[in-house]
């Protein structure tokens, strides 16, 4: 038995060494012209100093959380497994970065000289090489740590410095993101009328930085932290469920992770397209490899548990499957509301004939309204893990069984992630092309390719939002198994009823903290968005000659304001997010808590399905109108869709996603320091 859970490192150590291979060949392939080369070096090297910037003021957060654990809580051991978690959160995000600013310029190469099938090849390798190191990183860091501790609690200190830099970075790279694209959209194509990503606006390359460090290095960070504490929180509860075979629970979801990264790997060969194809042919093309590789894991999954725990526990491989499934419909309802190929964001982008209020009224009634199918798919899933695991008749089996259906919705997500992750280097792909003047036809290859990429980023984050939900519960479950293990040992599900004044002014307090979280995000994006506005209306006005062409603008002012409003602006959310469930747990009590979770769950999974889905129907709306209809580029259309665009990109790129992080980001404190709120409470 104990080789098959070193064969679990040893999976993740292949993820690694595919995402090295698949590095390797995107670096064989040529940068192309010299303008193009120079463009992708100052994308390259402004990403990295915001970066650099980011990890200084990330590094002293870190050293105060692990002296907290450590000294507040008197275990070195969790204190260290928190720094590794972080510490590899970090790795994960600046790998995948360091590969997409690599792939960018290869793949408007490609898209130049080789056609659209070899600009998808170039930018998926891009994609995969991010997904590869999550799982790799994620899946060796925590099978690791359980083997040379052999403590399964030690995994939570892990999974919180996961968290903790996965909500910095996606803070902090969504506000960068966002505020240059929204800078460099509304002066440019609104009111000075140029194209997007015209070598005359200054915001281009902060904007295409932006798309790096946000929707890659912050998006992989977030991934990252939902993989790994789906896995921990299964495990966890595998061990409280089967007392007597403890070990095989726990061996399931790192098990089944494993083979998810060796399913993953097969399905990416599958990934190719034919020339001309149009959006929906391009779907297909990336579904085919993450729907094979769905199949795979459902087959071999059946055959883990049979061997594992026996065909008497078959309800868990049918929660596994409902996860697995559960995954899939959520994406596909994302689809369906977010891609241009179907109704509701056709119909979005009609309202522009209006003007910029009714498309904005029309976005924010599509996002509301998208949020009933996922809440609908996440209910039943919950429903047949729950009571097909044997929850009837013991909670703790049921609550085993939710956890492993999100290790299953999670155990494909190294394709998953390299269909989303390819998105950002196929825009960025599209800015180089338009900024080194290449010709209109490869424009419109990488933008055929990006419009594709805000779909599968839209069902990508609906996949992570949706796991997020079930990770939540499996991690509230645990939570309240470490109340009891710390010194409440008394304690049953019944002590959390919601006639219980504790548990509902905590219910209340956590239903409003995803809103003051939005709130505070959106509002970052604002400001620093609004000083990027006004740096580039300053260079149009005082650059002579750059409207003509005749001077270039200074690209360097708008990155630097861009890095030191996000870092600036992150702070405060991310304090917030660590320090609530403390002060809540100190004041109301355990069972305050539990409230607190519940509600930050249930609000948190709709605001961030609602957010996701609105911004991204109001993207692909406006690329509707760009590839001609409605009148095309440069109409009212046109800008009312900007306007559109620009309020949907905060939305769908930094409070929305970072609201998926928060959700857990408060369980695993809570879980972390649930001695300190049993022992020292008002309560």
């Amino acid at each position: 038995m104990n080789i098959l859970l070193y064969a679990v490192p040893a999976a993740a150590a292949v993820a690694l060494l595919f995402a090295f291979i698949k590095a390797r060949g995107i670096a064989r392939h040529d940068e192309g012209e010299p303008g193009m080369a120079e463009i992708a070096r100052a994308i390259s090297e402004g990403a990295d100093a915001f970066l650099k910037s980011e990890y200084k003021l990330l590094l002293i957060f870190i050293a105060i959380v692990f002296a907290g654990i450590w000294l507040g809580l008197g275990s070195i051991t969790t204190a260290g497994a928190f720094l590794v978690g972080a510490l590899f959160s970090v790795l994960a995000g600046y790998f995948g970065m360091k590969v997409a600013t690599r792939a960018n310029v290869r793949t408007a190469n490609a898209a130049r000289t080789g056609g659209i099938n070899e600009a998808l090849r170039v930018a998926f390798s891009g994609g995969t090489v991010m997904g590869m190191c999550v799982v790799g990183l994620g899946l060796i860091g925590a099978s690791v740590l359980y083997i040379i501790t052999k403590n399964s609690d030690v995994l939570t200190g892990f999974s919180l410095g996961a968290s903790s830099v996965a909500l910095f970075a996606r803070v902090g790279g969504g506000i960068f993101t966002k505020a240059a694209d929204v800078g460099a959209d509304l002066v440019g194509k609104v009111e000075a009328g140029i194209p997007e990503d015209d070598p005359r606006n200054p915001a281009v390359i902060a904007d295409n930085v932006g798309d790096n460090v946000g929707d890659v290095a912050g998006m992989g960070a977030d991934l990252y932290e939902s993989y790994v504490g789906s896995i921990i929180s299964a495990s966890a509860l595998g061990v409280a469920a089967f007392s007597n075979q403890a070990f095989k629970a726990m061996a399931i979801p790192m098990v089944m992770a494993a083979v998810g990264i060796l399913c993953s790997i097969i399905g990416s060969f599958f990934v190719k397209t034919e020339e001309n194809a149009d959006q929906r042919t391009l779907l297909k093309a990336l579904s085919r490899g993450t729907n094979l590789s769905a199949i795979l894991i459902a087959v071999i999954s059946f055959f883990l548990v049979w061997a594992l725990l026996g065909l008497e526990h078959w309800g868990l491989y049918v929660a596994i499957l409902s996860g697995l499934v559960a995954g899939v419909l959520i994406g596909k309802a994302t689809e369906y509301y977010t891609s241009d190929t179907y109704k509701p964001t056709q119909e979005l982008s009609g309202k522009s004939q209006t003007g910029s209020a009714t498309i904005i009224i029309g976005g924010l009634g599509l996002g509301m309204l998208s949020t009933a199918l996922p809440i609908l798919i996440v209910a039943v899933c919950i429903l047949l893990a729950f009571f097909l695991s044997g929850g009837g008749t013991n909670a703790s089996m049921g609550l085993y069984g939710i956890a492993l259906a999100a290790v299953g919705m999670l155990s494909t997500l190294g394709i998953t992630l390299a269909t989303d992750a390819y998105g950002p280097v196929a825009d960025n792909a599209g800015g180089i092309a338009e900024m080194a003047g290449l010709d209109p036809e490869v424009r419109k290859r990488t933008d055929a390719l990006d419009s594709l990429g805000n779909t599968t980023a839209a069902t990508g984050k609906g996949f992570a939002i949706g796991s997020a939900a079930l990770t939540a519960l499996a991690l509230m479950a645990s939570y309240i198994e470490k109340v009891k293990e710390v010194g409440a040992a008394d304690v049953t599900f019944n002590d959390f009823s919601l006639m219980n004044p504790l548990v509902l002014t905590g219910l209340f307090i956590g239903a409003c903290l995803p809103f003051v979280f939005a709130a505070l995000t959106m509002n970052s994006v604002g400001r620093a968005a609004q000083s990027v506005v006004l740096e580039v209306r300053r260079q149009f006005r005082e650059i002579a000659g750059l409207m003509e062409g005749k001077a270039d603008p200074d690209y360097a002012r708008c990155v630097d304001l861009c890095t030191k409003a996000s870092l600036k602006e992150m702070v405060l959310p991310t304090v917030i997010a660590v320090v609530t469930p403390i002060v809540v747990g100190m004041v109301l009590g355990y069972k305050g808590v539990v409230g607190l979770l519940a509600g930050a769950t249930v609000t948190g999974f709709l605001m961030a399905i609602y957010m996701a889905n609105a911004g991204g129907a109001w993207d692909n709306a406006k690329k509707y109108i760009e590839a001609g209809n409605f009148g095309g580029k440069g109409g009212d259309c046109h800008k009312a869709g900007v306007v559109g665009d620009t309020v949907g990109d905060p939305f769908k790129d930094t409070s929305g996603p970072a609201i998926n992080i928060l959700i857990k980001l408060l369980s695993m404190v809570s879980i972390v320091f649930a001695g300190l709120i049993v022992n020292y409470s008002i309560f």
